[in-house]
């Protein structure tokens, strides 16, 4: 199985070459990545494509560092947002 970090770039690596997946991904990122991942992405996560351009860049943080009781459990229970759904 694919590390979300191999997933990240085979995505970016698609778009860049692809026209059509990069228009589909910008659109409808959840069904794009739905549909080239094979994997159910929950209604509760929202996913946000941002394309760059000579004039502007985009710098992603990590989540806040304070987590919540929740947030910890599920970190602990191994929580993937891309798990496939078999």
């Amino acid at each position: 199985m694919e590390t979300p970090k191999e997933m990240r770039t085979r995505i970016v690596e698609k778009a860049a070459g692809d026209a059509d997946f990069r228009a589909r991904l910008l659109g409808d990122p959840k069904g794009a990545l739905e549909r080239e991942l094979g994997v159910a992405i929950p209604a509760s996560l929202s996913i946000e494509v941002h394309e760059e351009s000579g004039a502007t860049a985009h710098l992603v943080l990590p989540p806040d560092s304070k987590l919540s009781e929740s947030d910890l459990r599920a970190v602990a229970g191994g929580y993937n947002p891309f798990r496939v759904n078999w």
